[in-house]
């Protein structure tokens, strides 16, 4: 375990988030275990129509884009730790909630929404705490690491939640998910701090929403993270539809594909953000996105397997620049005394993506064509570079002194 360890995350894989990411990958091993088979459910167990389930995906969006907001908001007066522990409590229960729904379309279905709630309350809370627990120099290999964390769950989770699923056993699978939950939960309220190094050291005296919409770089910076989610999620949501539908790509063959990106998260995530640690986020931002919207253009001109390849693995470079550099960039843009706040609309940023990415993509693709709809998420990807490095450049932190690593067991607070 301790070979496998280092080869993933390398030796200098920061104590100080260790149990952040530990935690995280219980976490997302659970929630991934489930939700990759919630629309599967939802039609053929619960009853829903499509229709139904597209209108709770959405309802989900948006609440998600408000409970992350208000979650980051209460984080920065009583604590990150508290506010991550409700969420997890909500998301670990959801599973049994689910069960214990039945065949009641309606009552399943909101409590859908409500675990998106929690995990968009959890996310905001914990996207601060990472910059609580390192210092300015270090957060962006800190976020790097706990993504690594992360997509190690996302990757094992499918899997784990299709051996609970055999004999279509939902029971089966909401107990086994439940339980995985209550474990990483556990490991978080046993080891997860109540406070940061470096987390401010009171609660902020003025009113962070406001604070917010009167911050025109940050906000600047919302709309690139917005265009660069949809970006993301044209890979994840319009392309296994484009290849399977438009470029005679069988679907078992996008299940091998999609490794292609995982292993490279798992593998080279901590190690390109070590190797380009010192490039201005910038520069960084504006080549990642163009990484990850152009190589789709490819499939106008060869759509075999291995040109699909190809662009997979460009994409994922892109996006192993993008995830940690844009995480960094948020906690920096974000006064220290309301990160959390400012944490949660960069959160909701994603989820308003969901919202927007498969209707747009689709109706484009249904009046114009495949080829029309990848030039789209080029284009979008171009203005998200350009939107993301006008913010970096429009309000430049202030340097501040950082302190030397600290000791492991000094790293986070009692």
């Amino acid at each position: 375990m301790y070979r496998l360890t280092r080869l993933i995350w390398g030796g200098d894989f920061d104590p100080a988030v260790r149990p952040l990411a530990g935690a995280s990958f219980g976490g997302t091993l659970a929630g991934s275990s489930v939700y990759v088979f919630v629309g599967i459910w939802a039609i053929r167990h619960l009853g829903a129509s499509q229709t139904e389930l597209s209108v709770a995906f959405l309802v989900s969006a948006i609440v998600g884009i408000a409970a992350g907001s208000i979650g980051g908001h209460v984080s920065d007066h009583v604590g990150r730790r508290r506010v991550m522990l409700v969420g997890w409590v909500g998301q670990t229960l959801a599973p049994l909630a689910m069960l214990a729904s039945g065949h009641q379309v309606l009552v399943g279905l909101a409590v859908v929404v409500a675990s998106s709630a929690c995990g968009s309350t959890l996310s905001a809370a914990q996207y601060a705490m990472v910059s609580d627990l390192l210092p300015p120099d270090r957060r962006e290999a800190g976020y790097a690491a706990v993504r690594v964390a992360q997509n190690l769950g996302v990757s094992l989770g499918p899997a784990l939640g299709g051996l609970l699923l055999l004999g279509n056993d939902w029971g089966r699978l909401f107990f086994g998910v439940t339980f995985v939950g209550a474990c990483a939960l556990a490991v978080a309220f046993r080891l997860l701090p109540s406070r940061g190094l470096y987390a401010p050291e009171s609660s902020p005296n003025r009113g962070s929403f406001a604070a917010v919409r009167r911050d025109r770089p940050f906000l600047i910076f919302i709309v690139s993270v917005i265009l660069a989610s949809m970006t993301y999620l044209s890979y994840e949501t319009l392309l296994p539809i484009s290849l399977t539908t438009s470029h005679g790509v069988k679907p078992s063959y996008w299940g091998f594909l999609v490794i292609i990106n995982a292993a490279a998260v798992a593998f080279g995530q901590l190690r390109l953000t070590a190797a380009l640690a010192r490039v201005p986020p910038a520069v960084k931002l504006a080549v990642a996105m163009p990484l990850m919207g152009f190589p789709f253009l490819f499939l106008a001109v060869n759509d075999s397997i291995a040109v699909v390849a190809v662009l997979v693995t460009i994409f994922v470079i892109g996006e192993m620049l993008w995830v940690p550099t844009a995480q960094a960039v948020a906690a920096r843009l974000a006064p220290p005394d309301l990160r959390g706040a400012y944490m949660g609309v960069y959160g909701g940023a994603s989820q308003a993506a969901w919202a927007l990415t498969p209707f747009a993509g689709l109706q484009v693709r249904a009046a114009f064509g495949d080829a029309t709809m990848w030039m789209g998420v080029a284009a979008v990807s171009v203005v998200a570079a350009a939107a993301g490095a006008i913010a970096v450049r429009g309000r430049r932190a202030t340097p501040v002194p950082v302190a030397p690593p600290p000791e492991p067991a000094g790293a986070i607070l009692p």
